[in-house]
Order: C-alpha cells, then sequence, then structure tokens
C-alpha cells in the first residue's frame, strides 16, 4: 500500500498544490529513501513522479542543477531555498505561510 499524504489543491484556479513550508519539508524528508541528511537526482525525479509528473528523471536532475549551489551532487539543508525555488516554479507547488 502506498501511502500518499493530501496537500490542498482544491479552490485554486490555476491548478497548484498549496502547502506551508512545513509541509514540504515534511514532504522532501519523505523522499530521503536512505535517510542520509541529503536528496539526491534520483530522490527528486521520485517528488516528481509521486506529484504526477511528465519527465521526471529530466526534472529531477533540473531540479538538482538548480538548487545544488556547492556542486556535490546532492541538495542539502543550506540549498533548500533553492529548492523551493524550483519546486515553486517546475512543479506546481505555491508554499504559503498560515
Amino acid at each position: 500500500m502506498v501511502h500518499r499524504t493530501q496537500y490542498k489543491t482544491g479552490g485554486r484556479p490555476d491548478g497548484k498544490t498549496q502547502m506551508t513550508m512545513t509541509e514540504f519539508k515534511k514532504f522532501i524528508d519523505t523522499l530521503d529513501t536512505n535517510k542520509d541528511g541529503v536528496i539526491s537526482a534520483e530522490e527528486l525525479s521520485q517528488a516528481v513522479r509521486k506529484r504526477g509528473g511528465w519527465f521526471a528523471t529530466w526534472k529531477g536532475n533540473r531540479a538538482l542543477k538548480s538548487a545544488d549551489a556547492n556542486v556535490n551532487g546532492y541538495v542539502d539543508e543550506n540549498e533548500f531555498p533553492k529548492l523551493v525555488a524550483f519546486a515553486e516554479k517546475e512543479l506546481n507547488v505555491v508554499i504559503v505561510e498560515y
């Protein structure tokens, strides 16, 4: 059985998923499948797949290139703001504060 967290998609005329920063961080934490504290391109590709996106591998690699400031092949906590910006631009996510 696959567990999927439901986020607030209703009520937005643009069809984007609305979530808080806390919800987004929890979503990203679920992607860290090996629990090493960083997110790889493959783990980012899984995020795109979970969101129902097309070209998941390509978008995962683009997300990594967009967010990986130190070019070590992973997104760590210090690079998280860039990952948020990518998600808002490319994955139809809107981060809101409640």
